[in-house]
């Protein structure tokens, strides 16, 4: 993935402590705007060399820097904490290991306007927790008209054209013990090479339901009725039954749906009165999670009968 391609992203103070379990020592612009997945450790800059620099990072102070930065007189250590800050607008700084804010530091922080943030983790894990953060948040991503749910485990897609009966399954599919993840409006991530999806925040655990309105499926059945996010393992699409297409019988073709660069097994069914695309559903996920294992029945039965 290249970095320069990534969407920008910008974080409200409160909410990006929160989901790093970071202390925030000074708001600085109030806000963290994130446009890069690495993070830049300064010691090389505190050395004097710059030459390969990214001032759209974020910066993180461990305890060899902070030891490196008092090894020098006051004076010195302003120089060199200030040519930290000249290269652009550092998103925020964190500090690991509960270390102290030196007086520099925090004076360059408040010239520049620079959010300054402390954790009591260790370095490398506070390292670890940003980069799957941001990897998370700037991903790929693109919105897909249809519900999510998860069945058994496995993440079902369900698309088709609006009037279709994909709300109604996905609620026939909810009695059944089954969670809801997103309905009409699905936000769908690239992350590495899985599909995650969620429910845009303003919608999540909504459902319209023609002829009833809006319901709250939380609210109504439960917090273990929802989910707030599902790998997209499967599609589902759900079509009208045409008389003048043939449908696949046996399962032997392979129908590939491309989201975002990544292919995802899809399934198209035909909807007419008196099917249960609800058990097919749930049909559907088992022999999916089986496939995943390596088991094929279309192609056994293929097999078995090439053998006689």
């Amino acid at each position: 993935m290249n970095e320069h391609n990534l969407p920008k992203e910008t974080v409200m103070l409160d909410k990006f402590a929160s989901e790093l379990n970071l202390e925030i020592l000074h708001a600085g612009r109030g806000m963290v705007t994130l446009k890069n997945i690495s993070v830049d450790r300064p010691g090389l800059r505190l050395a004097g060399f710059a030459n390969v620099y990214d001032a759209d990072r974020i910066m993180l102070i461990g305890l060899a820097e902070h030891e490196y930065m008092r090894s020098f007189s006051e004076e010195e250590r302003a120089s060199r904490i200030s040519f930290l800050f000249e290269g652009g607008t550092v998103p925020c700084v964190i500090f690991a290991r509960d270390l102290p804010v030196l007086p520099e530091f925090l004076e360059c922080a408040r010239k520049s306007g620079t959010p300054l943030f402390r954790t009591s983790k260790v370095t490398t894990s506070i390292m670890a927790d940003i980069y799957v953060y941001l990897n998370r948040l700037l991903a790929p991503d693109t919105t897909v008209h249809g519900v999510l749910m998860d069945v058994f485990g496995a993440g079902i897609l369900l698309t088709g054209n609006s009037g279709v009966g994909k709300s109604e399954t996905a609620m026939e599919l909810i009695k059944r013990g089954h969670r809801l993840v997103a309905d009409d409006s699905v936000l769908i991530k690239r992350v590495e090479n899985e599909l995650i999806g969620t429910a845009p925040e303003r919608i999540r655990y909504f459902m319209e339901l023609r002829g009833i309105g809006i319901i709250n499926v939380k609210n109504m059945y439960g917090s273990g009725s929802v989910l707030t996010e599902k790998q997209v393992e499967l599609v589902f699409e759900m079509e009208n039954w045409r008389r003048d297409k043939e449908y696949d019988r046996i399962g032997g073709e392979s129908n590939f749906e491309e989201i975002l660069g990544i292919k995802v097994p899809k399934l198209i069914v035909p909807v007419s009165p008196g099917r249960n695309l609800a058990i097919l559903i749930e049909v559907a996920a088992r022999d999916q999670r089986l496939k995943s294992m390596g088991y094929d029945a279309a192609q056994e039965l293929i097999q078995r009968t090439i053998g006689r």
